[in-house]
This record gives structure tokens, sequence and C-alpha cells, in this order.
């Protein structure tokens, strides 16, 4: 199809206009970034909790990496490089973002559209009747006239929903909700990824501990073994004894080994929960440990009536049940009439044709007669999604009421067992210590001093493991209760840099 030069030059201005738009609007967006503010509801930072929580934000400053990571530090490299914050975090962002969508419905929408068209017209039909001439052949006309046209016709047109029997309103409420919700499964989040870096913490040098345990029986069974060794050669012991010493050494050197593979792979379970790759050069200051307070002890109901104020979780899914309540008063608005203002102003203009322009305004209602019951079945959808919601919210009371209670007793088992592991190593190595003497003075036999030193490796083994399962019992029933944060670590005496808020 051929354009004159003048429509031309004005189908490449419109062309390049098109394109400096889009160019224009990579560059500097056409609307503001959060004309809303829902991103206000939002934590600033993955680190930190919205809302009424802890207000201090581990991730505010950007500093180098320690030269020995701390609890605290470990605390904090977690709080804000755990991919499962991140994640929880921008879910809260995205729900935000939905909210927006919502409480745009109460703004109008406003089109423009400018299509430009090239068109050829016909004026007449067929051919034209025409009066017979000698010479020429009958049934021959003259063709009808042909124009082309270029036309630019600009559209403006205006939607503004006035009423639908509160259908905005309940989708409002339910993004409100679930944004909401959101937000107390990030700070839900934030409390499980701590824990997972307190125990991880604490694991590390329980397992470094149990292979210095190891190192020490390795040790004890191999000074037996020389003892054996030394009877046997004088004739004053017999074969069976240098074996068996032999025998438990050789398990000692195992148990050692086993212990020293543990070690290594709680160092790399610690730096998974920092959001760090493995590395042996990851230095880690050991903990400042305190012994059993008694005055942290409670009654089990009050802690448990507690932790359902506090549980971030428990809260989340109260904000779900509120979410999806809210959902049924929207689907059921989806079957009632709306009421909307809607107007438009047409302009076109045509080359070498008289310009045309027109507006109209007026008020639309639209009544959805049949649907097909969709919906029916979209009401019932949001009202059995409610029931789910709620059942899980119960379910839920009843699994934090278990997990206090569990929490509590075992951080009483944890104390109890710390103290009498404290009198069994004192007893177990005063047995070695004479079981030894015995055998090396000949009065004992090999039996009871392979017994002795068995004992009292699993004296060290369960002395190492009851003083840090009881500082990890502490932060478990924090966060049983929901009130796990970094200052609960200042509290177990780990680091005096952060002070427990009263």
């Amino acid at each position: 199809m051929y354009f004159p030069a003048s429509d031309r030059r004005r189908v490449w201005a419109a062309g390049w206009l098109l394109i400096a738009s889009a160019g224009w609007a990579e560059e500097f967006p056409p609307y503001p970034d959060d004309p809303f503010g829902t991103r206000d509801s939002v934590s600033p930072t993955p680190g930190r909790a919205a809302g009424a929580f802890d207000p201090s934000d581990p991730c505010g400053i950007d500093r180098r990496p320690p030269k020995a990571w701390t609890l605290v530090d470990v605390a904090e490299q977690a709080l804000c490089h755990n991919p499962q914050t991140r994640q929880a975090w921008l879910n809260a962002r995205l729900q935000a973002a939905q909210l927006g969508v919502a409480e745009s419905a109460y703004l109008p929408t406003l089109n423009l559209s400018a299509p430009l068209l090239r068109s050829r017209n016909t004026a007449g039909s067929g051919f034209s009747n025409v009066i017979p001439t000698p010479g020429v052949a009958t049934g021959i006309g003259i063709p009808s006239r042909q124009a082309e046209i270029t036309r630019i016709s600009t559209t403006l047109s205006l939607n503004y929903l006035l009423f639908d029997f509160g259908g905005r309103a309940a989708r409002v409420e339910t993004a409100q909700k679930t944004l909401e919700a959101a937000n107390w499964s990030h700070a839900a989040t934030l409390q499980t990824v701590l824990f997972s870096a307190i125990q991880a913490y604490y694991q590390l040098f329980a397992s470094r501990a149990a292979l210095e345990a190891a190192e020490a029986s390795e040790r004890s069974s191999e000074e037996a073994l020389k003892a054996a060794a030394s009877r046997y050669e004088v004739g004053a012991a017999a074969l069976a004894d240098k074996l068996q010493a032999q025998t438990a050494y050789a398990q000692a050197k195992v148990n050692r080994q086993t212990a020293a593979g543990n070690a290594r792979i709680a160092l790399g379970t610690l730096a998974n929960a920092m959001g760090l790759k493995p590395s042996n050069s990851l230095r880690i200051e050991p903990p400042a440990l305190s012994g059993p307070d008694e005055r942290a002890e409670r009654d089990v109901e009050a802690l448990i009536e507690e932790a359902k104020g506090l549980r971030p979780d428990l809260a989340a899914a109260e904000a779900q049940v509120k979410a999806a309540e809210a959902g049924i008063q929207s689907a059921r608005a989806g079957s009632l009439p709306t009421l909307s203002l809607v107007g438009n102003y047409i302009y076109s203009e045509s080359i070498g044709v008289q310009n045309l322009s027109s507006w109209a305004v007026g008020v639309q209602v639209a009544v959805p007669l049949f649907t097909g019951f969709s919906n029916t079945y979209q009401i019932r959808a949001a009202e059995e999604q409610a029931a789910v919601q709620a059942a899980n919210r119960d379910r839920l009371d009843q699994s934090v009421a278990l997990d206090v209670w569990r929490a509590f007793f075992n951080l009483n088992t944890s104390r109890e067992t710390l103290r009498s592991t404290e009198d069994l190593l004192a007893s177990a190595t005063q047995s070695e210590q004479v079981a030894l003497g015995r055998y090396k003075a000949g009065a004992g036999n090999i039996v009871e001093l392979l017994n002795a030193e068995a004992g009292l490796a699993n004296a060290r083994f369960q002395r190492v493991q009851a003083q840090y399962n009881w500082h990890i019992g502490k932060a478990q029933l924090a966060q049983a209760i929901g009130r796990l944060d970094l200052g609960d670590i200042a509290m177990a005496g780990a680091s005096p840099r952060v002070k427990k808020a009263e």
C-alpha cells in the first residue's frame, strides 16, 4: 500500500513517539512506586519483625565479618542472610502489593487509546451506466472513483465503581488479613531460624567437647594398654588382659574418630544456619556457659496461656481465618449488582476529511443474571476455605500447648541431668583412678579396669551433652512460648552486647 509523503511523515512521527515513550517508561516509571504506602506495614529488612515485635534491626548496618563469631554475631548473621527469613519477608512484601491491588478498586480507571488506521474507500459500486457509442463495445462502464484515507481516533474512557454491596471492602479486608498473616509468619520464621542458629552453635561446641572427652578416653585406654602389656611382659598378667586392653584402646580410637567427624559436620551445620558456605576458616568464639537459674522456673500452665498470646504462627492462623471469612463476603458480593460511573471522549482526525469529536457521561448498572452457578460454588468454596482455616487454627492451638509442655519438662529434665552428671563424672573419675592403681599394683583385674574406663568415658559424654542441652532447652522453651529474640542470648550469658528488654 502506498502512503503519500505527508502521511508517511505522520506515521513515522507517531512511531517514534511510541518508541520514545517506551524508553522513557523504562527509565522513569510513570507511576509512584507505592502510592498507598502498603510496604509500611512490612518489615524494612528480612531480619526484623513487623509490628509490635522486637524493634532492633540486625540488618541495619553492613559490617565486615568478625575474626571470631560470637553467639550474637551468629544470630544476627542467620537472621539477615538465611534464605528462609528472606523468603518469608518477600512473601510479606508480595501480600503488601496485593493489598495495593485491592485498594486500587476505590479509584477510577482512565484508559487512552489512539489507533492509527489506513483505509481505502470506494465511491460507488460496480460500473456506471453509459450511452452506447459507435465503435465502442457495449457493456463496458467507467470504473468507480477510489480514495485512501489516514485516520487517527483518540478515545479517553472513564470507569468508576460507585457501589457493589461491600465487595470492594471485603476484598480489601481479605488482603489486609492476608498481609497480617504473612507478617506473623515472617516473625515465626525469624524465631525458627534464630533457634536453629542457637542450637547449631551449642551443638558445635558440644561436639567439640565430646571430641575432647573421646581423646581423654583414648589416652586412658592407651595407659591401660601399656599397663597390661607391662604386666604381661613380666609374667604378672595373662595374654587375655593385654588383648582386652588392646581391644578397648582400638574402640576408643574409633570413638575419637567418630567424634572428630561429628565436630566437622556440626561446623557445616552452623555455617548453613548462618547462610554461609561451610569452611574450615570459620572461627567461632566459645560461649560463656552458666549454670541453671532457679528463678527462671514458672508454672507450665501459665506458660501455655502466655504462649497463646505470643506465638506468631498462632496469630498468623487467626489472621488467615479472618481473611477467609472476609472472602465469603467478597464471594457473595460477586452475585449482586454493581453501580458504576462511565464516560468517554472521542476525537477523530482524518486527513482530507472533516474531523469529528464526541463525548458521553452516564451511570451503568451491571446485574449478573446467570453465571452457570459459578457464583454459587464460589460462595461455597469460600465458606469451606474459612472452615479449613478455622480447623487449622484449632489444630495449631493444641500443638502450641504440647510444644510448651514438652519444652518445659525437657528443660527441667536437662537441669536435673546436668546436676546429676556432675556427681557422675566425679565418681567415675575417682573409680577409674582407683581401678588403674589397683591393676598396676596387681590387686585388681583387667575387667575391673576396663569397666571403670568405660564408665568414665560415658560420664564425660553425658556431662558434655547435659551442659549444652540445658542451654538449648532454654532457647527451645522461649521459642515454644513465642518470645525468643536476641535478648534471650544475653540472658544465657553468651554476650554482654545485647540486654534483655524488660
